[in-house]
């Protein structure tokens, strides 16, 4: 089992930043790849940000690239979410999630949720215009 807990999110305008972080215990961190998905209401979970075991690699939705940043530091157990440039659509509840991967350095888009076997409870965010 993995844990995972999320927090850093709030009320922000258009154009602001915000950074989320996500805390993971249980299970050794660095065995898998995580990712940032977000869910605003009566839409599907969508897939946000996914980082390598190693944070060396990552991949990002087009709706954020170039705005949103993933990082983690396996030291500490902890995976982040840079948000600069915030726009309204970007409002969400926003999930990190843990996907095993035996692959440590290389990541794979993997945008379906269902490939991810932990989640978090969710953080919201919200962008005022």
């Amino acid at each position: 089992q993995v844990q995972l807990v999320e927090s850093g999110g709030g009320l922000v305008q258009a154009g602001g930043s915000l950074r989320l972080s996500c805390a993971a215990s249980g299970r050794t961190f660095s065995n898998y790849a995580m990712g940032w998905f977000r869910q605003s209401p009566g839409r599907e979970r969508e897939f946000v940000a996914t980082i390598s075991r190693s944070g060396g690699n990552t991949a990002y939705a087009d709706s954020v690239k170039g705005r949103f940043t993933i990082s983690r530091d396996n030291a500490k157990n902890t995976v982040d979410l840079q948000m600069i440039s915030l726009k309204p659509e970007d409002t969400a509840v926003y999930y990190c999630a843990a996907r095993p991967t035996a692959s440590y350095s290389s990541v794979a888009y993997r945008p379906d949720p269902s490939a991810y076997d932990y989640w978090g409870q969710g953080t919201q965010v919200t962008v005022s215009s």
